[in-house]
């Protein structure tokens, strides 16, 4: 079993934080009445994207062709590896660029470190991390912040650019459209395990690999007039961004559970019980908007509310360009990806079918 231990960290990084990942994320009901009274961003003209739909990143356009995105995010560590916690944070945040159909520019670090309690070789490890990751999409570092907090905490401020016409929301879901997600689905059961020292070592180069693979794909589906829409999947779970799509778009959204991508251990792991707090948090905050099936179990719910940490892109598109999407997707390297379900006219909800 991986016991979350590291020669470069003398101390389970894990350990020392109350949550991980995107598993740290308030509640999207508590979030929806933190932003209720918020100023509303329409005086604002040039502010093409806010917070009216939860969409993954904000976005400006400064001319007729050429929008600027802007998104944060950042969270306490769900692995002890230092350097595994900063590219999983870098790619979670970098994410949000690729999601709104952008190309990052560069990125700022956050960094929160309880001093005295972390060697700073393990501080240098988190960076490092990040710096890769950020090497890897091809942009720097620029700078950052940093203070002393009582629990680790790192991420990233990220800048990116994209063609106005190549600007993909979470709202643009069309009836008839088909569903692709393309990573699977686990992070949080896999993380909740790894805490408790009972996720094997396989099954932790397995939640490595994901959460450490860019989205990039999302720049290149933007592209193409029959993506109508796209948003991550992270700490909502795949209902909770589903349905931010579904209401977005005023539609309904149906979800083959027979179909979707899930990590190979999840299934026995989440019938153990290794569930995350957020994942009921999740299921709390919108299960009146959610339509399962008759005796539908407990478990199989907990995989569809599973916070996801640099999770897959959900895209809705044209149907009939679905396979060929797919097959460019899986031929990129995101072998998990799924045609998942479809986009109907409707109540805006989610019903499940088994």
């Amino acid at each position: 079993m991986h016991d979350g231990t590291a020669s470069s960290a003398p101390v389970r990084l894990s350990a020392l934080a109350h949550g991980g990942g995107c598993g740290c994320k308030l509640a999207p009901s508590v979030l929806q009445q933190l932003l209720a009274d918020q100023p509303p961003s329409s005086p604002f003209a040039r502010l093409l994207v806010g917070t009216e739909t939860g969409d993954d990143a904000a976005v400006w356009q400064l001319d007729d062709g050429t929008c600027v995105i802007a998104t944060t995010d950042f969270f306490m560590p769900m692995v002890d590896d230092p350097f595994d916690f900063g590219r999983i944070a870098a790619a979670n945040a970098i994410s949000d660029i690729y999601a709104m159909g952008g190309r990052p520019l560069m990125a700022l670090a956050i960094l929160g470190m309880p001093v005295g309690k972390i060697p700073l070789d393990t501080v240098r490890e988190i960076l490092r991390g990040g710096a890769a990751i950020c090497a890897e999409a091809g942009i720097p570092v620029a700078g950052g912040h940093s203070i002393d907090c009582p629990e680790p905490v790192y991420g990233l401020a990220v800048t990116g650019t994209c063609q106005t016409a190549a600007l993909r929301r979470n709202r643009d879901a069309k009836p008839g459209d088909a569903l692709i997600l393309t990573k699977g689905l686990g992070v949080g059961i896999y993380s909740a395990a790894f805490k408790k020292g009972a996720l094997s070592n396989g099954a932790y180069a397995e939640l490595i690999a994901s959460t450490t693979l860019l989205n990039r794909i999302g720049m290149d589906l933007a592209q193409n007039p029959a993506v109508h829409a796209i948003t991550d999947v992270t700490g909502f779970g795949l209902l909770g961004h589903g349905l931010e799509m579904a209401r977005g778009s005023a539609a309904k959204i149906t979800l083959r559970t027979g179909d979707l991508p899930v990590f190979a251990h999840a299934k026995n792991l989440v019938r153990q019980g290794f569930v995350t707090g957020a994942s009921e948090r999740n299921w709390d905050s919108y299960a009146g908007e959610v339509v399962l099936p008759a005796e539908f179990p407990k478990w199989r719910r907990q995989i569809l509310t599973d916070p996801q940490t640099s999770g897959g892109l959900l895209i809705a598109c044209a149907a009939d360009h679905a396979p060929g999407l797919l097959q460019t997707i899986v031929e990129a390297g995101y072998e998990a990806a799924r045609i998942i379900g479809t986009v109907e006219a409707g109540v805006p909800e989610i019903e499940v079918l088994v």
